[in-house]
């Protein structure tokens, strides 16, 4: 049946950020987008793809480089992923940019945190003097040190639980919700972690964390939470619990190529 006359047409839907990447087959590069590394493979992907000039080839290596290492290092891959990551530090050198090349190091440090495998982010630190300030913030937050004046430079998606840690007191499971918020997967664990480091690790956090990264088939980040949750379930007395995370633990790396 045809719509009445003058019925006006329903509006599509806004299609939400990174859809376009989906559609084209980059989903990690809408992740990269979402988990807040700004402006790195998404301004040199989005430069590459416009008409015009002949692009030079750094614009398309080094985010094509940068797509497989974060893929690689979700999925436990790890000398793969260093690989990549050297190919799309090679890249990026080329054009002698301190700045790109810092939001670089921070799309690497960011995976780091999402796996638990918090630490210095040295290669960022060796770029900070030239690092603009949105990623100064992020470098900080990533660190879990988190200042009102710089919340408003943080990616957005990590903008709510960043302003939940400034609040103080201890987080709830109602608070996990502003986590559980955060559409995208990549972000979501980077959140988690940085209220771990804050000391907020309410176990709501750490299911939110498995079941994101479960959800995904990303490994290295479900290993690590997994590790986590069995030890807490331990200092706890449930042993029941524990075994459960240590058999899902097996199960994950008996996977592994």
């Amino acid at each position: 049946m045809s719509a009445a006359p003058g019925r006006p047409k329903q509006a599509r839907p806004a299609a939400r950020q990174g859809e376009g990447f989906v559609a084209s087959g980059a989903r990690s590069l809408m992740l990269r987008c979402a988990v807040g590394v700004i402006g790195l493979a998404c301004q040199i992907a989005l430069t590459g793809c416009a008409s015009g000039p002949a692009v030079p080839d750094w614009r398309m290596n080094a985010p094509r480089a940068s797509e497989r290492a974060t893929l690689a290092d979700l999925q436990g891959k790890t000398r793969v992923a260093a690989s990549e990551f050297d190919l799309m530090r090679r890249e990026i050198a080329r054009t002698g940019d301190a700045a790109l090349m810092a939001r670089a190091e921070l799309l690497r440090c960011s995976l780091q945190v999402a796996s638990l495998a918090v630490g210095p982010c040295a290669r960022f630190e060796s770029l900070r003097a030239d690092a603009p300030a949105a990623e100064l913030a992020y470098a900080d937050y990533l660190s879990g040190r988190v200042e009102a004046r710089t919340v408003p430079l943080l990616p957005t998606a990590q903008q709510a639980p960043a302003r939940r840690l400034l609040e103080g007191g201890t987080v709830t499971a109602r608070d996990v919700d502003l986590l559980a918020a955060i559409q995208e997967p990549l972000p979501r664990l980077v959140a988690a972690a940085v209220w771990l480091q804050a000391g907020q690790g309410h176990p709501a956090v750490m299911a939110l964390a498995v079941d994101t990264a479960s959800a995904q088939g990303w490994s290295r980040p479900l290993v690590a939470w997994l590790q986590l949750q069995a030890r807490h379930a331990e200092l706890a007395g449930d042993e029941h619990a524990a075994r459960r995370q240590r058999r899902r633990i097996d199960l994950v790396l008996g996977a592994q190529p």
